[in-house]
């Protein structure tokens, strides 16, 4: 692919992507911190508390970027597709 050529992404592509990072992110330092990262976001998730998320390493501020609506949507899209 040349320099010239342009690439078209969608912003909903976009969108599910940073929610992706984002999950994954957070889940992967909750583990590195020794929290059990599924109960910690599914209190978060349920709960709307960010106490549920460590601020290590900005965890909890990066959680609060998205929406919980949106998570959970993400969430529940990856897992229906899945099966």
């Amino acid at each position: 692919m040349s320099k010239d050529n342009t690439i078209i992404m969608s912003t909903e592509s976009l969108r599910k992507e940073h929610i992706r990072h984002v999950l994954s992110t957070v889940a992967d330092l909750l583990k590195e911190r020794g929290y059990n990262s599924v109960n910690q976001l599914a209190g978060y998730l349920i709960s709307n508390d960010p106490a549920y998320i460590s601020s290590y390493k900005g965890a909890r501020q990066l959680i609060q970027e998205v929406e919980r609506n949106d998570l959970i949507e993400e969430l529940l899209m990856f897992y229906l597709n899945s099966k």
